[in-house]
């Protein structure tokens, strides 16, 4: 008569390794995309800094075409240079940042790239709010900043910077010459009397003033010219009066 032999029961050691592997196989699946920055001088106030930007690919249908990038205060968008990129990138600068893309990667590449700023702020750390848009045009928004510790699901690049180097200063930017003022001509005390060549209404006035003093001038020389000849008169007529007189007391 053949025997029923029931199957051992798996022990602890083989528990544990079952176990695991199972651990081992949900840890296996695609990881979480996230988008993170790399510096080459991770220290505030470091002049020439390459940064390196990597964006993680999560669409299963569509590669990386453009990344959008917003600076974080105390970096202009005229401070940044491309240094590297996927071959046909280019960067461009935009009013709170820059945008930087071209050909559409191949699905599932992960997009690279850096850049060289002129100098980092004064901070202990730099966000860069980060948008990916792909070829399909589907968007995801790296634009989340954690606070208090607390996970957020779709964090932005998040540089942490060391304290400044001994000595080390801000950039300030060399200030064109300011021009100097050319000095206005001193108005003289008395204002004068002429008027302006570019006013007609002005030169017309004077003329008319002047025609009208010349017609006084002549009125009052006509004047004094008649009381001279009825002067004149009244002396010859006096003279004449006289000499008849006289001869007219020689004759008697």
């Amino acid at each position: 008569m053949t025997g029923t032999h029931s199957l051992p029961r798996p022990r602890g050691p083989v528990l544990a390794a079952l176990g695991a592997l199972v651990v081992l196989g949900v840890s296996a699946g695609p990881a979480a995309a996230h988008a993170g920055v790399t510096a080459s001088d991770p220290r505030a106030l470091a002049e020439n800094v390459t940064l390196s930007f990597t964006s993680e690919a999560e669409s299963d249908s569509a590669g990386i075409a453009e990344l959008r990038v917003v600076l974080p205060k105390g970096i202009a968008p005229d401070a940044v240079t491309l240094k590297d990129a996927p071959e046909g990138w280019k960067l461009t600068a935009t009013p709170d940042g820059y945008s930087i893309g071209g050909t559409a990667l191949a699905t599932g590449t992960d997009a690279e790239y850096s850049i060289t700023v002129r100098q980092l702020p004064d901070e202990k750390s730099l966000v860069f709010k980060t948008l990916e848009t792909y070829g399909d045009g589907k968007v995801s928004r790296w634009i989340e900043v954690p606070t208090g510790g607390e996970k957020v699901d779709n964090p932005a690049p998040v540089l942490e910077l060391k304290a400044a180097a001994p000595g080390a200063e801000p950039v300030v930017p060399s200030a064109s010459p300011t021009p100097t003022p050319t000095p206005s001509a001193t108005p003289s005390a008395v204002p004068s009397e002429q008027p302006s060549a570019a006013d007609p209404n002005a030169l017309a006035a004077a003329s008319n003033a002047g025609a009208t003093d010349a017609k006084e001038t002549g009125r009052g020389t006509g004047t004094a010219l008649g009381v001279l000849a009825a002067v004149l008169v009244a002396a010859a007529v006096g003279a004449f009066w006289w000499l008849r007189r006289g001869q007219s007391r020689s004759q008697g």
